[in-house]
């Protein structure tokens, strides 16, 4: 035998609130996160805060993203978050600031030990620093740290903490290449660009 499913409990305030209060956050995801026009940021930005996430300004959250348990979010500044994202906060997740976590990414929190006969659930933290890109249709396992201004190549599977700098690709994701940095203008030059 290697697992006996009957057995799984949730341990004591795994969730991080009550039932009716979890219950009551996927009734208003359902109901006005996901029914939201997409430039209804401003909107969505107050759900995710009145139910608990850290959310910094100007984030932009698409109404397509599902976070399990918001009150164990944090967003940076600037930071967006693509369509159909699944922020499964079982566990703590930080993302930094000008942070961009594209389309279909799954940041994962939580798994179980399957060496355990009653199939235990754990948490781990992620951490994703500031100015992280991750493209489409990429996962992070529990535990990961994903340091500032690494790039993940679509589709990679980030299984183990990532260095600074870096572009990465794979799966596992492994560094490929250094990240340069962009080149920085004096202010006056920047608002002569604008037309």
């Amino acid at each position: 035998m290697y697992q006996q499913i009957d057995n799984f409990k949730l341990p004591p305030g795994f969730r991080g609130r009550p039932g009716w209060y979890v219950q009551l956050w996927w009734i208003v995801e359902s109901l006005f996160f996901r029914t939201s026009p997409q430039f209804m940021y401003g909107w969505r930005r107050f759900l995710l805060r009145i139910f608990g996430a850290n959310i910094g300004q100007r984030v932009q959250v698409r109404p397509s993203v599902h976070t399990q348990f918001p009150w164990k979010v944090t967003i940076g500044d600037s930071s967006r978050i693509g369509d159909d994202v699944v922020l499964y906060s079982l566990g703590p997740i930080t993302i930094g600031a000008n942070v961009i976590i594209s389309q279909k990414s799954y940041i994962c929190t939580g798994s179980h030990d399957y060496l355990n006969a009653d199939f235990a659930i754990f948490t781990e933290p992620v951490v994703i620093e500031d100015e992280c890109w991750l493209a489409t249709d990429v996962y992070v396992a529990p535990g990961v740290t994903i340091g500032k201004g690494t790039v993940v190549g679509a589709r990679s599977s980030v299984l183990k903490s990532l260095p600074a700098n870096k572009v990465c690709v794979g799966t596992p994701a492994k560094p490929l290449k250094d990240r340069k940095q962009l080149a920085t203008y004096p202010e006056e030059i920047q608002k002569a660009w604008v037309v």
